[in-house]
């Protein structure tokens, strides 16, 4: 073989080698080219999109101001209308929802009671954009006289100047007032309160995101939608609690003090945990301005809290759907007027600012039950309130459901029946039929309770003053014969909030005493007993409680209370037998053995308790809010003393809870 034959075949071997290696070069270099080029083209539609972002953001603006600017020229208008002699004109260019806001034929006059004078912000834009010189426009200023008597809505002193912003309504047939905390600004912001931003007590309205708001029912911000001239917005969380006791009560974290046992009793030496998520809550208020200072509002509020007769904690734990809340209201800012009817939370309830729907004084405790001495109830009612002196005094009156709590020990019953010793039949009440409940007695009643309340709120805490007409009624029939019988309970009480360092600490502290009405403190002493003659008997009660509670930040709030209920007794004996409420003649010789074959009668005297705890909203963002809460309770109950003497018994209690909210 040749040296040329022998170097053909390598060569042709090198060759294709090199077109391998050529052609592979040549692919990478063409793929970077590619991938180059792409990044160039993301990289420019960042760019524009960001330019369009901020040109979307301008045009905002300029809407904004736009606006702001027609609402001022709007009521320029109307002054110069109403005025007599007025010599404002304005350009036939300026027309509702136009872009000529800034066009400007003369300036303003000025008009009796105002003063100074401003420039809007579209005009000055207008100038700036053509070198024009600026033509201000008379300051719609008022002095805090005018609005607010000695006090101005920012708080200014008597005689001082409060500008006012204004901006056309939703509607654009109207103006917004949109000073922070105006009766304007909350109907033009969809704030679910409409007036409690005028309380200037130090106190004010529940921060949205404290467990005060929470527990009296707040919506939040997020859930906002509108349906025409109607605002919907959303309310409630998902709650998941649980609670780790030393007693075993089979109330969850709902507390039933009474059930509280005494060491006769197994469950008194068992510990006991429960938990659940049935207090996850869902509200919705709908709200309709019927104009700039009038508003007619529905609320409706509900939770899982509710047990069935087929609810067992074995299988599916399957709480029932219940109404907490469900109500309408008419509210008229201007005029004063306030109205509600449905069910609420009643006015005995603490309020926080003036006698506004959603603003009642709650405890932030994770007990469901609140507090012991908490005065309070959710029932039906018919509320009509006035405010005066620019919301600084509020009167109300509301009509409620009544529904009297007996105490039959002692007695026989049936079906709210009770035989008495004299061989009469006194009738209390009637067990549910239909679409009740079968296993509750619902009293007998006349006419509903009657309350009143007054509020004050001056420039430093808010105080309340009530009283309430409760009459519990029954039927005592002998033989084939009988007669009503009517008695007249009622009582008195108060409320205050004591804003130490405002907005951070605040000292709260209520109280209610008088004769039937037991069933409006969280323990649920009785109302009334029955008299020999069969007629019912108030008994008296005092329940009072008193708290401080912290917002460090506001990611954390901080509390501790003191509470108690006391119930006073009244009884007979006949026959040598013991009849009526606290009777002496009970025997509470069995109550310290356990499986004493002894009695353990223990009507409670008094429950009191104390406890503190917290809460820490440890994410909050546009998803919404997530905290987390713990709480320590020590629980007391005494018991009026009989045969065998009057021991005490109580209770210690530790809260966890984890809570949603999606609308906060």
């Amino acid at each position: 073989m040749s040296l040329l034959d022998f170097r053909a075949p390598r060569s042709r071997k090198f060759s294709g080698r090199g077109y391998l290696f050529l052609g592979t070069a040549l692919g990478l270099f063409l793929l970077g080219s590619r991938a180059r080029a792409d990044d160039d083209i993301v990289s420019k539609m960042e760019q524009e999109m960001s330019r369009l972002q901020a040109a979307q953001a301008h045009v905002q603006e300029e809407q904004r101001a736009i606006n702001h600017d027609m609402a001022i020229l709007k009521e320029e208008i109307a002054r110069h209308h109403t005025s007599a002699g007025g010599a404002s004109s304005v350009s036939h260019g300026v027309v509702a929802g136009g872009p000529a806001a800034h066009q400007i034929s003369e300036p303003l006059s000025e008009s009796s009671g105002h003063a100074g004078r401003v420039t809007t912000a579209a005009l000055r834009r207008h100038a700036t954009s053509t070198g024009e010189a600026v033509t201000p426009v008379r300051n719609i200023n008022t002095t805090s006289k005018e609005r607010h008597g000695s006090e101005s809505a920012s708080g200014m002193p008597h005689g001082g100047v409060a500008r006012r912003d204004l901006s056309l309504s939703p509607t654009g047939r109207g103006l917004v007032d949109t000073d922070k905390g105006s009766e304007f600004d909350v109907v033009g912001h969809r704030a679910e309160d409409v007036v409690v931003h005028f309380a200037e007590n130090g106190v004010g309205p529940h921060p949205r995101e404290t467990l005060g708001a929470q527990a009296a029912g707040a919506v939040g911000d997020h859930g906002v939608f509108h349906l025409g001239p109607v605002t919907l917005m959303l309310g409630g969380f998902v709650d998941t609690a649980a609670v780790l006791e030393n007693r075993h009560i089979a109330s969850d974290t709902f507390n039933y003090w009474q059930d509280m046992p005494y060491p006769n009793e197994p469950r008194y030496h068992t510990n006991n945990f429960d938990g659940g998520a049935r207090y996850s809550r869902l509200s919705l208020l709908a709200r309709g301005n019927i104009n700039s200072e009038a508003t007619i509002s529905g609320f409706f509020e509900s939770d899982f809290g509710a047990g069935a007769v087929t609810t067992d904690p074995y299988e599916s734990n399957s709480y029932s759907f219940r109404l907490r809340q469900a109500y309408l209201a008419y509210d008229d800012n201007k005029a004063g007027w306030h109205f509600l009817g449905g069910q609420a939370w009643s006015l005995l309830t603490p309020g926080r600012a003036g006698i506004v729907a959603r603003q009642e004084s709650l405890p932030e405790t994770i007990e469901a039950s609140m507090l012991a001495g908490q005065t309070w109830s959710r029932q039906w009612q018919v509320r009509i309130v006035k405010d005066f002196f620019h919301h600084r005094l509020w009167t109300g009156l509301s009509i409620e459901n009544p529904a009297t709590l007996y105490d039959t020990t002692g007695f026989s019953t049936s079906n709210g029946a009770v035989s008495m010793p004299n061989g009469s039949t006194v009738t209390i009440g009637e067990n549910g039929v239909g679409l009740t409940n079968d296993t509750t007695n619902f009293s007998n009643e006349i006419a509903p309770d009657v309350i009143g309340k007054v509020a004050y709120d001056p420039v430093w805490g808010h105080y309340e003053m009530e009283g309430i007409l409760h009459f519990p009624h029954d039927r005592v029939t002998m033989g084939h014969t009988g007669h009503n019988n009517t008695a007249i309970g009622g009582g008195a009480g108060g409320s205050m909030i004591l804003p130490l360092i405002p907005g951070k600490v605040e000292l709260r502290m209520a109280g209610l005493a008088g004769w039937g009405i037991n069933r409006y403190g969280s323990v649920l002493l009785p109302d009334a007993t029955i008299k020999a003659n069969g007629s019912p008997d108030p008994l008296f009660g005092v329940q009072a409680q008193a708290g401080v509670i912290a917002h460090p930040n506001p990611r954390i709030d901080v509390y501790g209370y003191v509470g108690t209920q006391r119930v006073g007794h009244s009884y007979f004996n006949s026959n040598g037998a013991s009849y009526g409420y606290g009777n002496p003649g009970y025997s509470n010789a069995g109550c310290l053995q356990e499986l004493s074959t002894l009695a353990c009668t223990a009507n409670t005297r008094a429950v009191s308790e104390i406890t503190i705890g917290g809460w820490w909203r440890f994410f909050k963002g546009r998803f919404g809010t997530v905290e987390a809460g713990t709480q320590l309770a020590y629980a007391r109950r005494q018991i009026w003393s009989g045969i065998g003497g009057d021991p005490h018994t109580s209770m210690s209690q530790i809260f966890f809870d984890f809570r949603y909210l999606p609308f906060q």
